[in-house]
């Protein structure tokens, strides 16, 4: 049975001043009211667009009564009339003498539109049929829209979609070619003459009518629906009358003594009460929740507890058979109401109509077929690409692949279907084996070449296959186009979101006239005048205020206790209420003051010059620009307007951590209850407020959204000590503002001149360290920075004696250096989950430039990172080849550091030592002749942060290529 929100609902009008959205005239109070559920535009729910029943009716071609929900609850009489309005209305659809306008037939013009049966696009010149939608936002506004379906998933889908003629009833079928007309034929004639005949004088016979029904009637199954249809008429009918009789007898006070006498939840308003007393009397009292020890309400399609699991989530428990108990009723109540003196409790369970939902095929992605084998050309519709030196000449090879229908691609893309190539070339993995792996392309040799002539390139693939990794052609296909499905699914419903939003201005203008401000929402601007006073000038108006601080205190105090269900004296030690709001450690700091902090950093006429060199001052400018803080956060869907700039306060975000922390001991122990994940959910998102829009939040369920939440966490950390020294700065007096942030990083800085020899050094370690396999950008190096922490140094005089020390880079966001450079590179917390991190908690370097570079997520509007240079202490490395967790105490004995170990590193021959005895690997990538490693190139981690000082500081530009 589905829970989820039905399309369609109906009931009887519970007063006369709803409108018909069709019509616009009023619906009488107790007649019925149809409702299409629509998606608000102010809130992430439904909300229901009313219709008188002829105007429903019209606009939605219903073939069944139960997609509507609310239609078993009628009375049994109206349920028949609606039944048999919409059996007429799906005749006249059905009707084969006249051109069927619901349903059409086509090629399709282009390769946007999408299966509604399968979600899988339908290419461009392929058959597809159409149902007409006439219940969409789209369609209520401009008329009836097409939904488009693969033949095949529209006939495994007609008996739901209400099509019941041949394949000559769609509109357009005569103007197909005669082929898809046999094909459209085959599959619909077929089946329709097999379940119906064609009307004629001998199907009008009533005599032959009455013996089909009175055949039909013997059997089992009409047997079944007739007594299932009898039960349900019966329960109607008791139902009812309980109702009827309730509303003529029982005032509002009685029916919520009852509730309570029997433990039930409270409900509010007359309708509700009848229908809650009323099922306890028909079924019994609902037993408590068994999972949270809640109240039961009915919804129409099961019984949903309405309690909370914590604090912080509700119960999601729900049934469609509740344990119930006798239902009753007090001596004095029963001796006052005639309808209670006979009542005597009858166990009986109550009967629940499913709401029919739409059916959903599975993707077509699981009936994935490759193109069809022909012996003479088997590689019709493959791309082929070779790669490295082969024993045939190249032009050879291409002669041959065309001669079996293929076509010779010269790039590595995701277009390529088959790679030859040699174990030696897969071996030494070149740009193009790498692509090949980043694609998941097969790698065979020349052999395939013949042996496709006689079995399926898919098989001989398979077979013959070189590489370790490969995804069959239409397989990585298939996954390409769901994928863009999915984007394209997404990018719709995020502009059909921001179409609906609507803003309001924060600040009004207001226009001045006759000397008194007017406020231009009055509209009065322009067609009246102030009066003012002849004799004595005086304008006829005023601004009245009046002060009252402590009425002004009382209403906050009870404001605040009706919001959180805590007093506002007792906040020091606040307790979560369940459905009450918890209260956000924000501080707004001088948010409000971001445009005056970015004015004072590029002030050229501030009072107090700045002491600094150009080049640490344009530094400065960068770590501290509060645009790219803001567009830090809105890049985590953060909700700025609940957590400004500003900051949450660090002990809130290591509460957060704590939270991430224990989604993961849920999710690595394979926690079944799902309402434990969806609370810890609540309480992340309660203490990091997100921004989803008109979208679900998305349940923090697998340990990779826990990494993102988790870097997410560290950024924000980062963030918080930069706006904190922003904050701190921008009163300072005697200095210029960039000074003053600069004295804040507690570092000293200095720019290093690009003619001096250890400028051409390391850049020419960034060059010769960027990988074959970031191929995306190229790097440049625009400043070098020396930088110098002199807590840093005396931490790390006990590692200088240590002989492995080593030059490594360090990558990061921008938004980040203000942290790093006052406070060092860190470790993450204990708080802290520790997925995401391959080899544990600790600090990461790697010695391939590209590698780190990538961590300072970069983009091509944004095309500038910072980078580090640090000198690591690594004494003696533990090596490993694969993920596995470690920290300080659980190193192997005797070493002092982590490596992973890369397929590619820096040639060894083109190290070079420094005087001081640190190493700087800066030779070009080569093959490291490891098999069996899942890294592609070396990290190193430690786990105390005394093993590293800061060196050098790169200003790095990101020259993405075309």
């Amino acid at each position: 049975m589905s829970t989820g929100i039905s399309t369609f609902r109906v009931e009887y009008a519970k007063s006369d001043r709803s409108k018909c959205k069709s019509c616009w005239s009023a619906i009488e109070k107790d007649t019925f009211r149809f409702a299409i559920m629509v998606q608000s535009g102010k809130f992430d729910g439904k909300v229901p667009n009313w219709y008188h029943t002829h105007c429903f009716l019209e606009k939605v071609k219903l073939i069944d009564p139960n997609t509507i929900k609310g239609f078993d609850e009628l009375r049994w009489d109206d349920q028949d009339s609606i039944r048999h309005l919409i059996q007429e209305n799906s005749a006249a659809l059905s009707c084969e003498n006249d051109p069927n306008e619901t349903f059409s037939v086509q090629y399709a013009k282009s390769n946007r539109s999408t299966c509604h049966g399968c979600d899988a696009s339908i290419d461009k010149d392929i058959l597809r049929l159409s149902r007409k939608n006439y219940t969409s936002k789209r369609a209520r506004r401009y008329g009836p829209t097409d939904e488009w379906y693969h033949v095949d998933c529209f006939n495994q889908m007609k008996n739901d979609l209400g099509f019941v003629g041949t394949a000559e009833s769609f509109s357009g079928f005569n103007d197909l070619n005669k082929e898809d007309q046999m094909e459209l034929k085959e599959k619909f004639d077929t089946s329709s003459k097999s379940k119906r005949k064609r009307k004629g004088p001998e199907t009008n016979n009533e005599s032959i009518k009455a013996k089909q029904l009175k055949i039909e009637d013997t059997t089992p199954e009409a047997s079944n629906e007739h007594e299932e249809k009898r039960r349900r008429k019966e329960q109607s009918e008791l139902l009812w009358t309980c109702k009827d009789n309730l509303r003529k007898e029982i005032p509002n006070g009685v029916l919520k003594e009852l509730l309570e006498f029997n433990g039930q939840k409270s409900v509010f308003g007359e309708s509700n009460l009848i229908e809650a007393v009323t099922d306890c009397m028909a079924f019994g009292a609902l037993e408590p929740c068994p999972e949270c020890g809640g109240c039961l309400v009915f919804n129409y399609t099961n019984y949903r507890c309405t309690g909370n699991v914590t604090e912080w989530t509700k119960c999601s428990y729900s049934t469609q058979l509740p344990r119930r108990k006798s239902f009753e009723i007090p001596d004095k109540i029963k001796e006052n109401y005639d309808i209670f003196q006979n009542y005597k409790y009858a166990q009986r369970d109550r009967i629940i109509t499913q709401i029919v939902q739409k059916p959903k095929l599975i993707s077509k992605a699981v009936e994935i077929k490759e193109p069809d084998y022909d012996s003479e050309l088997p590689l019709s519709s493959y791309s082929v690409a070779t790669v490295g030196r082969l024993s045939k000449r190249l032009s050879t090879l291409h002669k041959q692949i065309e001669e079996l229908g293929g076509t010779i691609a010269t790039t590595i893309d995701k277009s390529v279907d088959v790679i030859i190539s040699t174990q030696d070339e897969v071996q030494k993995g070149s740009k193009k084996i790498q692509d090949a792996q980043k694609f998941e392309i097969h790698i065979v040799p020349e052999q395939f070449l013949n042996d496709v002539l006689n079995d399926r390139p898919s098989i001989v693939m398979d077979k013959l296959k070189l590489s370790t990794w490969g995804i069959l052609p239409h397989i990585r296909k298939q996954q390409v186009r769901e994928e863009k499905n999915r984007n394209r699914k997404s990018s719709s419903t995020f502009k059909s979101f921001a179409r609906s939003r609507k803003f309001t201005p924060e600040m009004v203008t207001m226009k001045l006239k006759d000397g008194a401000a007017v406020d231009p929402d009055s509209g009065l601007e322009e067609t009246c005048h102030v009066l003012k006073d002849i004799e004595n000038g005086g304008i006829f108006a005023a601004v009245l205020g009046m002060v009252d601080i402590t009425c002004a205190i009382d209403t906050f105090r009870r404001i605040f206790f009706d919001k959180t269900g805590n007093q506002w004296d007792d906040r020091g030690s606040f307790k979560k209420v369940p459905n009450k709001l918890y209260p956000l450690e924000i501080d707004y700091g001088q948010h409000d003051n971001s445009d005056q902090i970015e004015k004072s950093l590029n002030d050229p006429n501030s009072k107090n010059p700045t002491r600094l060199s150009q080049p640490v001052q344009d530094l400065i400018r960068l770590i501290f620009n509060v645009g790219t803080m803001e567009h830090t956060l809105l890049s985590f869907d953060i909700d700025l307007t609940k957590m400004p700039l500003g900051k949450l306060s660090r002990s809130q975000l290591n509460m957060a951590y704590k939270v991430l922390t224990e989604l993961q001991t849920l999710i690595n122990s394979g926690a079944t209850n799902k309402t434990l994940i969806i609370d810890a959910s609540n309480r992340f998102y309660t203490l990091i407020p997100h921004d989803f829009g008109l979208a679900k939040p998305k349940l923090l369920d697998n340990n990779d959204l826990i990494q993102s939440k988790t870097q997410m966490i560290d950024n924000l950390l980062d963030i918080e000590i930069a706006y904190s020294i922003l904050k701190g700065s921008i009163d300072e007096k005697n200095e210029h503002p960039i000074d003053a942030h600069y004295k804040k990083l507690n570092c000293t800085i200095e720019s290093i001149d690009k003619n001096v020899e250890v400028f051409k050094r390391i850049e020419q370690y960034m060059i010769n360290t960027h990988a074959s396999s970031h191929n995306q950008y190229a790097l440049s190096l625009k400043e070098l920075f020396k930088v110098v922490r002199a807590e840093e140094d005396d931490r790390f005089q006990k590692w200088e004696t240590v002989k492995n020390r080593q030059l490594l880079w360090h990558g990061s966001r921008t938004t980040n250096f203000a942290g790093i450079l006052s406070q060092g590179l860190r470790i993450a917390p204990p708080e802290a989950p520790t997925t995401g991190y391959m080899f544990g908690k600790g600090v990461y370097f790697a010695d391939m430039v590209s590698k780190s570079a990538n961590y300072c997520f970069a983009k091509r509007d944004t095309p500038e990172g910072l980078m580090l240079l640090c000198e690591v202490a690594l004494g003696q490395m533990y090596e490993c080849y694969n993920a596995k967790s470690l920290s300080a105490e659980t190193l192997p004995t005797d070493t002092q550091s982590t490596k992973g170990c890369g397929q590619t590193i820096p040639d060894p021959k083109e190290n070079y030592y420094t005087d001081d005895g640190v190493l700087i690997p800066m030779g070009h990538g080569v093959n490291a002749n490891i098999k069996h490693s899942s890294l592609l190139y070396n990290e190193y981690i430690v786990y105390n942060t005394d093993q590293v000082k800061l060196k050098y500081l790169l200003r790095v530009e990101f020259n993405y290529k075309d």
